[in-house]
């Protein structure tokens, strides 16, 4: 018999993060830790009263199913395999895998942590101390592995795109918006949070009918260089000495 148990900053953060879509579902009961140190101590200890405590933002959990069930779901991971490959090749060292999972409902994807590293709470909460030791922050920060609900349509529209052509532009562009979404809806925070904008402004002006054009969004992005700028003082600077002169 296990206990499943999640860590969080509020009960609200905690109710709402889309680790317990399949457990909400199947009625399991999962406890709610929202003390900063209580992730702490529970990671000191195995069991409690007979019981095995699993975090449920670590990978590798699987929800109950009966045979038939389990038959199903095989039949599903299987047909989705190719399409796992072509996100890991598009993340690339961003995650260590991508795999389908069941225990999400309502989200596209998650992101969870291996078993001996840090969840994203306890990451937030280490990172936040002030006499933390960085080298240890750096042995402990587990990598991380995107789940993905293969049944969700989001994703089902990306199997198709990936089937039509897996170079495609648009595809890159909405694997790594989501992989962005899954860093805030599990709890951790964005790598790049400019590139992140950038994504979503092109998402709005698709939305809006507006042409995006790369090549003008490049120009505008760039910005004068100040080598020149500065030569091109030090050139008046000197045409006025020798005026002077």
């Amino acid at each position: 018999i296990n206990a499943e148990y999640m860590g969080g900053e509020s009960r609200k953060a905690i109710q709402n993060a889309p680790f317990l879509e399949g457990f909400k579902k199947k009625g399991i009961e999962v406890i709610f830790m929202t003390d900063a140190i209580d992730e702490y101590v529970v990671s000191k200890f195995k069991e409690f009263d007979e019981k095995k405590l699993i975090p449920v933002t670590k990978e590798g959990i699987e929800l109950p199913k009966n045979e038939e069930d389990q038959k199903k779901w095989d039949e599903v991971k299987k047909q989705n395999e190719e399409l796992l490959k072509i996100i890991k090749d598009i993340l690339g060292d961003k995650v260590e895998k991508v795999v389908c999972s069941d225990r999400l409902v309502k989200s596209p994807c998650c992101l969870v942590t291996g078993e001996f590293g840090w969840s994203a709470n306890m990451e937030r909460i280490m990172k936040a101390q002030a006499l933390r030791d960085n080298s240890m922050s750096t042995f402990m920060v587990s990598k991380k592995t995107l789940e993905i609900n293969p049944e969700h349509p989001i994703v089902s529209e990306l199997k198709k795109k990936a089937e039509q052509d897996k170079n495609d532009k648009t595809l890159k562009d909405l694997v790594c918006l989501l992989f962005d979404t899954a860093l805030l809806s599990s709890g951790f925070s964005l790598e790049d949070p400019s590139s992140f904008a950038q994504r979503i402004h092109r998402m709005v002006k698709l939305g809006l009918s507006i042409d995006v054009d790369d090549e003008q969004e490049e120009k505008e992005d760039l910005p004068p260089l100040e080598e020149e700028d500065n030569k091109g003082e030090e050139g008046e600077g000197q045409s006025n000495m020798e005026s002077i002169d």
